[in-house]
Parts: structure tokens; C-alpha cells; sequence
């Protein structure tokens, strides 16, 4: 009985060869694909290009709607708390107004 033999480089090419030309026959002895079936794969696939395109570009419309939405509601809230800043009007009748109460303080 003989021992297990390492196959050598030309073994293993030759192996390699005869496995690449199995697997050429194999595909060469596969069925074509007609045309209709060839259109039918292209319009699912086209289809389903058209269905991601469409979903991706209604998740941007939405988060730029949320975004809008988010900067609209930002502006409001800071015009609601914005304090006008006060005339000179405003700032003068003040003004004498502490006069007079101070005015008043000393005299009373």
C-alpha cells in the first residue's frame, strides 16, 4: 500500500485547468435568456431604482420641511421675546421720573 503523495505544481495546474474547463462547459450548456425575460428583469429593476429614488427623495423633502418648520417656530419664539429697545422719549420720561422721585424723597 503507498503512502498519501503531495501533488506537485503540474498536478495542481492541471487539476486547475481541467476544473476551468468544466465550469466554461457548464455555462457555455446553460439556457439563454430570451429577450421578454431580459425587458422584464430591466423594468423591475428600473422600477425599483425609481421606488428608492422616490422614498429617498421624499425623506429629504420631509427632514427640510422639519428643518423649516424647526427655524420658522425659532424666529417666533424669538421675535414673541425680543423687548423692543425703548425711545429716547421713553429713556428721558424715565429719567425724570427718578429725578422727581428722588426730588421728592429729599423734600418729603
Amino acid at each position: 500500500m503507498s503512502g498519501y503523495k503531495d501533488p506537485d505544481f503540474q498536478d495542481r495546474r492541471a487539476l486547475a485547468q481541467k476544473a476551468r474547463a468544466r465550469a466554461l462547459e457548464k455555462l457555455a450548456d446553460a439556457p439563454k435568456i430570451d429577450e421578454a425575460t431580459m425587458a422584464k428583469r430591466k423594468a423591475a429593476q428600473e422600477a425599483r431604482e425609481a421606488a428608492i429614488a422616490e422614498k429617498s427623495a421624499a425623506k429629504r423633502a420631509a427632514i427640510a420641511q422639519a428643518k423649516a418648520d424647526k427655524q420658522a417656530a425659532a424666529k417666533a419664539k424669538a421675535e414673541a421675546d425680543a423687548v423692543p429697545a425703548p425711545t429716547e422719549a421713553e429713556l428721558k420720561a424715565a429719567r425724570d421720573a427718578k429725578y422727581a422721585a428722588r426730588k421728592k424723597r429729599k423734600k418729603g
